[in-house]
Parts: structure tokens; sequence; C-alpha cells
């Protein structure tokens, strides 16, 4: 019998997979919606059998369907592998690897992770979906992404979460502001200055109004932001003082910003990879998973204060 399909059609069936909806199926193989329907029409007419039940509202496999997705999920693994394990490794539309994960993870410890991967695997393309706690939680439920890092997930039934570290919450300043001469603070104490937050919307705030509910004297904000990123940047510019997870700040040597160890009472997150639960990652995925591992953040030391 000859094959009246190709390796696109089957990218665009496994998508439509995974997703249950042509719309968001479409966006991640990179075509228009009405291209992406007419590859599953030539793959079902190849294959002359129905392999999705369409509604308006939603697309479900059909009993053939789900046989089918399985064994196109096994072929397209068994490709990647190979592909991996060749040398320069071909470009092909199967090496890509989409990472969700919450932004105060990414400039100092992802970029880190992925300039290495890239440098094994420069033919790799990667997608970075930096978002909020939530967000990020619910793409790698849907298979939006391959896996997230992230600080929620580890009651969902559906996710295994594996922890990589414990980190806590420190005060953010500028060199030049008085705080940054302080060995410790306390989260009373900043309410002395102005004192930047990020919005009620973010996972940060919602663990630390949990934590902080019966704290005396707690920072009131007088600037709101979405991230924590745009949050240091509000400090960087001299615009007050933040409450950051220790992952989100630079290293001792950073020209402008500097970290001061907050308690009173020492507030923490515990930041992790999750996926879902029975699903293997494609070899790609798999491989940046297993460098997130072995190249987890160690905590991180305060600077040296004068007269230390």
């Amino acid at each position: 019998m000859a094959i009246n399909f190709d390796l696109n059609d089957l990218l665009a069936f496994r998508a439509v997979a995974e997703l249950n909806n042509f719309r968001r199926a479409a966006e991640s193989v990179h075509i228009s919606q009405p291209a992406f329907s007419r590859r599953i029409d030539k793959l079902e007419q190849a294959l002359g059998v129905k392999l999705l039940e369409r509604t308006t509202r939603r697309v479900s496999l059909t009993a053939v369907g789900r046989d089918f997705a399985r064994k196109v999920q096994q072929l397209l693994d068994d490709l990647d592998n190979t592909l991996l394990g060749v040398r320069g490794v071909a470009a092909t539309r199967m090496g890509e690897v989409t990472i969700a994960c919450v932004p105060s993870t990414v400039y100092y410890f992802l970029s880190q992770v992925i300039r290495r991967y890239h440098e094994s695997y420069p033919k790799i393309r990667v997608k970075v979906f930096d978002a909020s706690a939530n967000e990020v939680l619910a793409a790698v439920s849907r298979g939006e992404a391959d896996f997230g890092l992230n600080f929620i997930g580890a009651q969902e039934a559906d996710i295994e979460f594996k922890p990589l570290l414990e980190e806590r919450f420190v005060a953010a300043c500028r060199r030049d502001h008085p705080l940054a001469r302080e060995r410790k603070t306390t989260w009373s104490a900043l309410s002395q200055f102005d004192f930047i937050s990020v919005a009620k919307s973010s996972g940060n705030r919602l663990l630390l109004d949990q934590a902080l509910a019966h704290v005396s004297g707690r920072p009131q904000s007088i600037y709101e932001t979405q991230h924590v990123t745009t949050m240091l940047g509000l400090v960087e510019a001299g615009l007050g003082v933040a409450a950051v997870p220790s992952l989100a700040m630079p290293g001792a040597d950073h020209p402008l910003l500097v970290s001061v160890p907050l308690g009173d009472p020492v507030v923490t997150r515990r930041v992790g990879l999750i996926r879902r639960k029975g699903r293997a990652l494609s070899p790609s995925a798999q491989q940046l998973y297993d460098f997130l591992l072995e190249m987890k953040p160690a905590r991180k030391k305060a600077p040296a204060r004068k007269g230390q």
C-alpha cells in the first residue's frame, strides 16, 4: 500500500491528540487552522479510518484514534532518539522542547542550563513559556509544555513534582540603599521604605500573604508589578525595596543589586520540576530535564558586609 502521508501529518495528529483542540494544536505546530485541518483530513483519508470525533466545541479520539495515537507517539519518540544519536542532529521538526516556568527562575538559573543544553544539542529548538505559577501548571497539565519549573504542583494528582531546592525570600535593594548595610532585616523593618510587591494574582503573593497573615507591621506596597523580574527592575531604578525569592537575585558581584537575609519569619518556597504522570518525555525533552536536575542551583550565600 502506498503511504500518502508524511511526518508533518503525524506531528499534527499527535498535537491534536494531546491538546483536544484544533486551534491550540495548529498553533503548536506553527501553521494556520485550515492548513492543520487539511493535514488531519489527509491522514484519515490515507488510512481509510476516522481518527477524531469533531464537534463545534471539542475534539476527541475515536477508539482507533486512541490506539493510533499511542503508536504514533512511540514512533516519533524512536525517531527523535535516533536523530539525537546522530552526530550533529539533523535539522528536523522533531527537534523542539517546550518548558514552562515562573519568570523568577529564568534569568540566573534556567538561562545557564539552556546555554549548556544548546552547546550539546545546537539543532534542538527550545521554547520557554514564562508565566504565572498557575499558568505554568495548566500548560503542563494540558500538554502544551513538555514539563515545567514551578513552586506549585506537588499536591496535584496528575502531576509529578521533583524538588530542586528550597529557597528563602530575601530583601532586594540597591547597593547605595541604607538597607544594604544591614547583615539581616525583618519584614516589619521593610515598612520604613517604599515597598514594591507583586500583584495578588501572583503565586508568590499568595504564598507571602499566607505566611505573613499574622505579622504585625508588615510592609504595604506603593508599587505593584505582575512579575518578580519587573519588580527587580524597579528596585534597580531606585524606586524602593522588595522581597523576592533568592533564586531571582543576581550573584554577589552584581554592580547594583544586593540581597539581605529576611526573617521574623523566614519565608521559603520549594521549587521543582513538574511533568504529567504516566507520560514519557521525548528524548530531547528528557535530556533538558536531566540537565536541570544535574545543574540544580545551590543555596546562595549572602554577600559579605563591611566589618565581617
